[in-house]
């Protein structure tokens, strides 16, 4: 009974540190970016995934960046009649409904050189008449802000200006602006500038309106809110995407929905435009729900679009956003969905989840809800946990963390409730951990399970190793770079039939003991399993083994001495020589206890283990002792290895290069490397389908090395190939259906 009260004694206080976080008293730094990992999630889980048509990027990209001789309009900033261009030919040329720009214009534009021509008229020509009458006809085409601004009246235009924490701009000012006044409010709670970037007049006059682009990073540096409203100087501004809904819908006036919270003041809730609210936080932040990474909308290039090359029909009756993707811009930010995400595209999925009623909602009873969720779980968990049996406390656990989960992700998905959701699931979490760890964990016992466990699968002084920190391993399956081994004897079935069962069970218990100190104790590897006369071990697991594929390879070498050390034995009892066959290859493996409820083991499964099994098989084709992967190869740094062949073999379509491993370089003799020169020259031939030469290479090591049978099968393969070529697209590769 006592442990029950020390044990619910301490849940209450874990819940009582995360119902303190939720109420702001103090903070647990790793909720944080828990809740924004969880943020993401959802974010992603409800993500449409789709094309939007509705808006289409006109993008600055790189292509439109190249010099004019490549076929660009040269690096950025564009002069402005370039630009009014552009908006000119998206209204008269392609139809479209209405462009926002995602550019700030708040500096003039002296690339035409008319403020010079300007002084000249004043100063040193100031008599000249035909200079005056000359600068009369050019100005309207150098005063190149007044024909960007004289294009914006080709259609509704929205314009684009900053905040920020310096200077305001010298020639550019702000658009009214709204007096919060007219809401009936006189204290609203936003992101709040004293500088902007603001519109020149002569571009200001011509918009159909204005909208700031500031972007909106949390502290982890991820975009997940726009400000709907930002305060400069007592009045408030909308953003880019609310100007553009507010254009769409009839330029009507900024409405806000608000509520009394007693003494925590009048705080609006949504924003209203033309009959559609947006929500907002305190600050008046709105929440966006992103469609997906980036490039959820059309893009096509700002210089296809100058140069008449995008058809019409993909920009008729769009929004076009004109912004940018080009890195040297600086115009990429981070965002649930994607890290680098075009600023543009923001704005985009703003929009169209303004147009479609999508924002996302975080009311201010969230944190209400928030502290009932960490109180309601862990009392839960608690009390659950502290009376219940281990296997009841389990699925109390999931049951709790299934059902919250669900119950989040369906307020998100039907009423677009973003609810917290990381205090909650930590507090459960935690709470889980102290039920199932308190009193179970115990060291001793936790070293003779471990020893228990591994003792018949890997050497005793690794089972100790272990033993010392059993935490750090466990028979439940992970993934894991490891190095399988297959051995078998051949032509087992005959010599089976020529001995007694008693001599043949003598011999079969020498050969797997012998192989198996062979593995276990000479090579630390970890013995799988015996089938018949098969022998299945690997290495780099339970314990990690950086040097897994070289032990591997050393222990293949060793079976075949040893191998050869039993044939002296067992012809002195007038017993049959044994042959072995090794294979080995390295790669991702699952390894752990598996199986069934009625027989377990720890073993390794999938593709690169099924492929060190037709390696072994392979072995008595090729006629070699050993044959090792492709990836065990590229792992053996010091070794000399005779290339094979390349193989396709059953149930994979991507060849593969097979070796065989013959020892260390550094004890490779002369005459050997000079063979393998000399089979690398005969197999670059025979891939190259120059029989001629490849005949000619083989027969001279045919000649010199009659006991390699690897020479004589491409001997024959050559002679039936200069007979009868083989297909058009032949890789080189030998095909092996069979096992």
């Amino acid at each position: 009974m006592r442990k029950h009260w020390l044990r619910t004694l301490a849940g209450w206080a874990l819940v009582g540190l995360f119902a303190g976080h939720v109420a702001a008293w103090w903070n647990l730094p790793l909720l944080n970016p828990m809740e924004a990992l969880l943020h993401a999630w959802r974010i992603n889980a409800i993500a449409p995934r789709s094309l939007d048509e509705r808006i289409v990027v006109v993008d600055i990209d790189e292509k439109s960046l190249q010099e004019k001789d490549r076929g660009g309009e040269g690096r950025w900033p564009w002069r402005r009649d370039r630009l009014g261009q552009l908006v000119t030919d998206l209204f008269s040329d392609y139809g479209v409904s209405l462009v926002a720009l995602d550019v700030i214009l708040a500096e003039k534009d002296a690339s035409s050189g008319l403020d010079i021509l300007e002084q000249l008229a004043q100063g040193e020509l100031k008599a000249d008449a035909a200079f005056a009458t000359q600068l009369a006809q050019l100005r309207p085409r150098l005063a190149f802000d007044q024909v960007l601004g004289k294009s914006l009246q080709a259609g509704p235009v929205v314009l684009g200006y900053a905040f920020h924490n310096g200077s305001p701009s010298q020639h550019a000012g702000l658009p009214p602006g709204i007096d919060p006044a007219a809401w009936g409010l006189s204290d609203v709670r936003a992101q709040s500038f004293p500088g902007y970037a603001g519109l020149l007049p002569e571009l200001q006059a011509h918009a159909a309106g204005a909208g700031h682009i500031n972007p909106l990073r949390d502290e982890d540096g991820i975009t997940r809110r726009v400000p709907l409203l930002v305060e400069h100087g007592g009045r408030y501004y909308p953003s880019l995407g609310m100007a553009v809904v507010q254009v769409l819908t009839g330029s009507e006036p900024l409405g806000v929905v608000s509520a009394d919270y007693g003494q925590g003041g009048r705080r609006i809730e949504k924003i209203t435009v033309g009959g559609m609210e947006a929500p907002v936080d305190g600050a008046l932040n709105a929440l966006v729900p992103f469609r997906g990474a980036a490039h959820s909308f059309a893009y096509v290039s700002a210089v296809d679009v100058l140069q008449g090359r995008v058809p019409k029909e993909q920009l008729a009756n769009r929004i076009v956003l004109i912004g940018t993707s080009a890195a040297g811009l600086a115009d990429l930010v981070t965002t649930p969905t994607a890290v680098s995400f075009p600023g543009v595209e923001v704005h985009a999925n703003l929009i169209t989840a303004l147009l479609d009623g999508r924002l996302l909602q975080a009311p201010a009873y969230a944190q209400g809800l928030e502290l009932l969720g960490v109180l309601v779980l862990g009392a839960l968990m608690v009390l659950g946990g502290a009376w219940l049996k281990p296997g009841h406390t389990i699925a109390l656990f999931v049951t709790c963390l299934l059902a919250t989960v669900a119950l989040a992700m369906g307020l998100l998905q039907a009423q677009q409730l973003m609810l917290p959701l990381g205090a909650p699931l930590a507090c459960l979490v935690a709470c889980f951990g102290l039920q199932m760890g308190y009193g179970y964990f115990v060291e001793a016992r936790g070293k003779r399970h471990m020893s228990a466990l591994f003792a018949h699968y890997v050497p005793p002084e690794l089972v100790e190793k272990m033993a010392e920190n059993p935490e750090a391993f466990s028979m439940a399956p992970i993934e894991r770079e490891l190095t399988v081994l297959f051995a078998d004897v051949r032509d087992f079935t005959s010599i089976s039939e020529n001995l007694s069962p008693n001599a043949l069970a003598e011999l079969i218990n020498a050969y797997l003991t012998a192989m198996s100190e062979v593995i276990r104790d000479g090579h630390h590897g970890t013995l799988d399993k015996y089938i018949g006369d098969a022998v299945m071990a690997f290495w780099g697991a339970p314990v990690s083994d950086a040097q897994h594929a070289h032990n591997a390879t050393a222990a293949a070498l060793a079976m075949q001495k040893a191998a050869q050390a039993l044939n002296r034995d067992f012809q002195a009892k007038g017993w049959p020589t044994l042959h072995i066959g090794i294979g080995l290859n390295s790669g991702l493996m699952r390894v752990g206890d598996m199986g069934s409820k009625i027989r377990r083991a720890y073993t390794v499964m999938g593709d690169a283990v099924n492929l060190g099994s037709r390696l072994e098989g392979l072995t008595k084709i090729y006629g070699v002792g050993i044959l090792i992967g492709e990836n065990t190869r590229a792992l053996l740094t010091d070794w000399t290895c005779r290339e094979v062949d390349s193989v396709r073999v059953k149930g994979k379509d991507q060849a593969i290069a097979i070796y065989e491993p013959l020892g260390k370089t550094a004890e490779i003799g002369p005459a050997l490397v000079l063979e393998l020169m000399h089979w690398k020259q005969a197999l670059a031939a025979y891939r190259a389908q120059n029989w001629d030469a490849a005949a000619s290479l083989l027969g001279q090591l045919t000649l010199a090395y009659p006991e390699q049978r690897l020479y004589n099968l491409f001997a024959q393969r050559v002679d039936i190939f200069s007979v009868q070529p083989p297909v058009p697209d032949w890789d080189g590769a030998s095909n092996f259906d069979s096992k």
